[in-house]
């Protein structure tokens, strides 16, 4: 996604609750990951907490406004571009 939406205003930002910094690094070049990533610590880390997240993958979709308009738990590609697309496009109104 974030090749296809290079162009756009668009940001993917992962947070990670796989443990520390060296468990998220081997992961993202082991699956060669670009995108921004934090780590959270742990499922029940500050940001999962704050977020209200109890499944994973957890995904927002935010608008330019930051307003959430798309929640996931767990995701189906299809669903997500189809969210991003719409909140793109409610951006150029």
């Amino acid at each position: 996604m974030v090749e296809s939406y290079k162009d756009k205003p668009f940001a993917l930002v992962g947070i990670n609750s796989d443990g520390d910094r060296s468990v998220l690094q081997k992961i993202l070049k082991e699956q060669n990951l670009t995108y921004r990533n934090v780590v959270d610590g742990s499922t029940s880390g500050p940001i999962a907490k704050a977020w209200n997240v109890h499944g994973w993958p957890t995904v927002y979709v935010i608008d330019a406004q930051g307003i959430i308009r798309k929640k996931f738990v767990g995701v189906d590609p299809k669903l997500l571009i189809a969210a991003v697309d719409e909140a793109l496009a409610q951006t150029k109104k």
